[in-house]
């Protein structure tokens, strides 16, 4: 006999986005985000401190070549998570908790072990990724130590990046929020203890950043995983439920179709920095760390954008799931609208303050520092345009539509970013390449308006299995689990 999917009311640990006020559901549910990603980046922010003041401008180029690596070789498994959210956000929608879990099983179970690969790939052609780069010959010593430590994080990092995307997609912002907090407070707090080999521990330098970054990961995870089982929450999976870790190919073939395109988007975008910070690293190495500390300030300009494109693309799945797309329409106009107002002021006070945030982490006799204050002045303004393209991103790629936000960020970075600072760049010298970034980011914003205006979007869809599939079913009121970072860049 067939039984039928469960359809529960939202329990604790999770929020209805189909009722209520859109536009202060939109802010409640986005700020936890805001806040996951601010604790996520001012824990990157200060292990540059920490390294820029310890080991000096080499080490701080250093990390800026490992960081970017690592994130590109993570941007597939990234994409299929974000995957994974928009099924488990569509199936919230229609009240159908069993369908929600069984996405979670297939998603960790499938790739999880990517993440190990990836960790051990990473390991063995760091030297040649860094030679690829470009990296500074002072900084590639530092680097590959660097890289190499941290790439031991990298499945303990996926996995908490998937658990937290996917209690999101869950509607649950909030439990994020604490255990990014405890991440974020181990991993500040170690930094200067194994860098400088403070009490017993011995000095690791670099290594030493690298490895508080994968103690605090591993801790944190092992953390939420024991919250998730103690408070019972909707995803997670107990007993026979279990059985959905084993890969359900059905539900596979979503994921990997939806997310091979998003994490491509992550790839174009990401090679197209590794690309830049090779011409940026032909400039030597005060700009090198110029650009690096420049980057920090930029991942605080980019939080309130990004928070609101996931708490929009969240918000448009579950009220696609629901079929009420009048609330669609309505989460998007609010969430560009939101984005304006706190883009627009956190690059109006940055503007006013970048000299005494840039010193943070450089000094404020550092040579790098006016550099850096010039970058600055010339390029942030752009991300003002850019995060207007991530909310109707968020928008669009709810409903499936993932591959003209491909499209769109493939032309945006190649032919218009880096075609303007290598066609300029004799003409204008550097600023050929801090100007691009602000025309690529204008050009990615007019085709993703035109995308959501005119793309059909609407008409997409992210295929599943019939309700009636009868894999990992149970009563509701027998059962219930998870939720975001990177990002990558996104």
């Amino acid at each position: 006999m067939v039984r039928m999917a469960t359809r529960a009311a939202p329990r604790p640990g999770q929020r209805d986005l189909t009722s209520g006020p859109i536009a202060s559901t939109l802010i409640a549910f986005a700020l936890p985000t805001l806040g996951s990603s601010v604790l996520q980046s001012l824990n990157g922010s200060i292990n540059a401190i920490w390294v820029g003041r310890f080991l000096g401008v080499d080490a701080l180029a250093a990390t800026s070549n490992g960081n970017i690596v690592l994130f590109m070789l993570m941007a597939f498994v990234f994409g299929f998570g974000m995957a994974s959210t928009i099924l488990i956000g569509q199936a919230m929608g229609r009240r159908d908790i069993d369908e929600a879990r069984r996405v979670v099983g297939t998603a960790i179970g499938s790739f999880v072990p990517i993440s190990a690969v990836i960790a051990a790939v990473g390991w063995w052609l760091a030297p040649d990724i860094l030679s690829l780069l470009g990296t500074p010959g002072n900084a590639t010593p530092l680097a590959l130590d660097y890289l190499r430590v941290i790439f031991l994080a990298v499945p303990g990092t996926l996995m908490m990046t998937m658990l937290m995307m996917a209690l999101r997609g869950a509607g649950d912002s909030l439990t994020p929020l604490w255990f990014m907090a405890l991440s974020v407070l181990l991993d500040s707090g170690l930094n200067p203890v194994l860098i400088l080999g403070l009490g017993p521990l011995p000095a690791l330098g670099i290594s030493g950043s690298a490895l508080a970054t994968a103690i605090a990961n591993y801790v944190s995870l092992a953390a939420l995983l024991v919250y998730i089982y103690a408070r019972d929450l909707p995803l997670r999976l107990r007993g026979s439920e279990l059985a959905c870790l084993r890969p359900d190919p059905v539900r596979l073939r979503t994921i990997v179709g939806k997310g091979l395109p998003m994490g491509l988007q992550m790839i174009v975008i990401t090679s197209s920095a590794l690309a830049m910070l090779g011409l940026v690293n032909r400039e030597g190495v005060d700009t090198a760390a110029a650009y690096g500390v420049t980057q920090q300030l930029w991942t605080y300009v980019q939080m309130p954008a990004m928070s609101l494109a996931a708490a929009v693309s969240a918000m448009a799945a579950q009220n696609i799931g629901a079929g009420k797309w009048d609330r669609v329409s309505a989460a998007t106009r609010a969430g560009v609208l939101f984005n304006l107002l706190m883009t627009g002021a956190l690059i109006v006070l940055l503007t006013i303050a970048d000299k005494p945030a840039l010193a943070l982490f450089l000094g404020g006799d550092s040579p790098a520092l006016p550099i850096a204050r010039h970058i600055q002045l010339v390029a942030t303004w752009g991300f003002l345009f850019f995060g207007v393209s991530l909310v109707l991103f968020g928008t669009v790629r709810a409903n499936g539509q993932v591959v003209w936000p491909l499209i769109i960020l493939a032309v945006s970075m190649y032919p218009v970013r880096l075609g303007v600072a290598l066609g300029t760049y004799d003409w204008l010298g550097a600023d050929a390449l801090w100007l691009s970034f602000p025309l690529g980011m204008v050009a990615t914003m007019l085709m993703a308006v035109a995308l959501y205006l005119h793309g059909g979007w609407r008409r997409a869809r992210m295929a599943g299995p019939p309700i009636g599939d009868t894999e990992c079913i149970e009563q509701a009121e027998a059962t219930r689990e998870p939720g975001g970072a990177l990002r990558p860049a996104g």
